[in-house]
């Protein structure tokens, strides 16, 4: 028997946004997300986001290809609070931006690039809605994380992201010699990502604390024109390290060997 949801309750769409936040010149939408997704965002009347201003450049580009069920400045477009980003939210809160749903509407959920709630904010609010026995539909779109991972060539089959390591030099040192030494136990691909005007400072963390022998993949961009993803040992980092931009995003993934 299947759960009950409130009587016409809308669905959470989780949308996903390109991968291309900040490039000069973003290409094609088509290129990065299925015409059926693009056609779904488009009916979508309420809106929760991360952030106003880069979900209407996203709407934007999908109204480009295909209509928009209202004028773009007529859309509910909410952004989540701070707290809310940082998964601290009330679920008073939380409930007030899932009221539309509970009245009939679709509400989309956007971050700035991927998907929303996978590394970026939302997940407290698709709990809200499993709480409340609204329907969740996740659309298919690119992952930074997923595409780095199948890009760099190390295991697939047992990953774990994450997320920041610790700023301080002392902290950052301990996690990353921590996760090192896990990833050599379980023979597991440790995903790490960082603020992008931190990534020097990160990859040169990883490579003074990771061992020399376990493989560092840095993917820079991916997803962006001119995106890159390379990985070889730590001994062999040491020798060329390349100057990473600190406007691009990048993920780093390491495998102990």
């Amino acid at each position: 028997m299947s759960a009950a949801r409130e009587p016409m309750a809308g669905t959470l769409v989780l949308v996903p946004n390109t991968l291309d936040f900040g490039a000069p010149q973003p290409g094609d939408l088509r290129a990065h997300l299925p015409l059926a997704v693009i056609e779904r965002a488009a009916a979508l009347n309420h809106w929760v986001v991360e952030n106003a201003k880069t979900a209407r450049a996203f709407l934007k580009r999908v109204a480009a290809i295909a209509p928009l069920a209202a004028p773009l400045q007529s859309l509910q477009i909410v952004e989540l609070s701070r707290a809310a980003r940082d998964g601290a939210a009330s679920e008073a809160e939380l409930t007030a931006l899932l009221q539309p749903a509970r009245q009939g509407h679709d509400i989309g959920v956007l971050s700035e690039a991927g998907l929303a709630a996978v590394a970026d904010p939302g997940a407290a609010l698709v709990a809200r809605a499993h709480a409340l026995d609204i329907a969740v539909d996740p659309l298919p779109g690119a992952s930074s994380l997923m595409l780095a991972l199948a890009a760099s060539g190390l295991n697939g089959q047992q990953f774990a992201f994450v997320g920041y390591l610790p700023v301080p030099e002392d902290a950052r040192a301990a996690r990353i010699r921590e996760l090192d030494a896990w990833s050599k136990r379980a023979g597991q691909t440790q995903i790490a990502i960082e603020t992008p005007y931190r990534n020097t400072a990160l990859f040169a963390a990883l490579l003074q604390h990771l061992a020399p022998s376990t493989r560092l993949g840095v993917a820079c961009a991916i997803g962006w024109p001119g995106g890159w993803c390379k990985t070889c040992p730590v001994s062999r980092w040491r020798q060329a390290t390349p100057t990473l931009d600190d406007r691009l995003p990048a993920v780093f993934l390491f495998q102990a060997g």
